[in-house]
């Protein structure tokens, strides 16, 4: 099991694999534009993603969809990318090493920005408000808030904010890491968990369908999400986050949050 101070170790130890790598002339020195020069020539815009965590990213009948898809997918036009995303399909704890071992350009994964991924990645603006909530059994009667996770089992996915957190500030709470969302929901239904703690949009979409489980009114914490991409990409940056006013501006973007998650309420 690995919290997120392992995986970001994991991404300084892929940094300077990359560097190294570079220097002996296997691979291309990357300059600020030459992800953008990559998608002119190419046609495409490589992410990185893990499609486990609806109404973000998931598989549905064979094919990606959620928010982010979608909302990438628009970002790859404005940037040019004649024949939309390349997909790299990775494990979320796998994500940031991926990114700076040039697997793909940027993260797009229902990603927290924090100030230890910062020291590692840059970061988009804001493209989305979120939070960790507190999911339980529908039945369970004695878990009514934060206060009561203490000494209680709590599943949470590995690589996460979750993890730090539950151990930050509940450190008698049992953390049980499991590898995917649909694993972490899982161990609440069957009880082999007291709880789970994860981001509140896919908390709240997973409780609408599965009448068994319920979502806890108080949050632990508000965060806000965030595309990841590496520093020396800076230009490549200040484009997405164009893309991403541009779409607000022109409605695109709210479209977007009215179909994902406006009507799921």
């Amino acid at each position: 099991m690995k919290s997120i101070g392992t995986f970001l170790a994991a991404a300084s130890f892929a940094a300077m694999a990359v560097i190294t790598t570079v220097g002996a002339g296997s691979l291309p020195a990357r300059a600020d534009d030459a992800v953008l020069e990559s998608i002119k020539k190419t046609g495409s815009f490589r992410v990185g993603v893990d499609a486990t965590f609806a109404p973000f990213e998931f598989s549905q009948e064979g094919k990606k969809t959620g928010f982010d898809i979608e909302l990438v997918e628009a970002i790859a036009k404005e940037l040019g990318a004649t024949k939309g995303v390349e997909w790299v399909d990775i494990d979320f704890k796998g994500l940031i090493p991926g990114l700076m071992a040039n697997r793909f350009d940027m993260i797009a994964s229902a990603m927290y920005i924090t100030d230890e991924r910062r020291k590692v990645v840059a970061f988009s603006d804001t493209y989305y408000p979120g939070g960790l909530v507190i999911m339980v059994k529908a039945s369970n009667a004695a878990i009514k808030g934060p206060d009561d996770l203490p000494g209680k089992s709590v599943a949470v996915q590995i690589g996460t904010k979750s993890v730090p957190h539950l151990k930050q500030h509940f450190p008698t709470a049992k953390v049980v890491e499991v590898e995917t969302n649909a694993e972490m929901f899982g161990q609440v239904e069957t009880g082999r968990t007291d709880a789970a703690v994860t981001g509140k949009p896919a908390a709240k979409l997973y409780a609408q369908t599965h009448p068994t489980v319920t979502v806890l009114d108080q949050q632990l914490t508000t965060e806000d999400y965030g595309f990841a991409m590496r520093k020396d990409n800076a230009e490549l940056v200040a484009k997405v986050n164009a893309a991403i006013t541009k779409l607000k501006a022109d409605g695109t973007y709210q479209k977007l949050v009215d179909k994902w998650f406006e009507a799921k309420k």
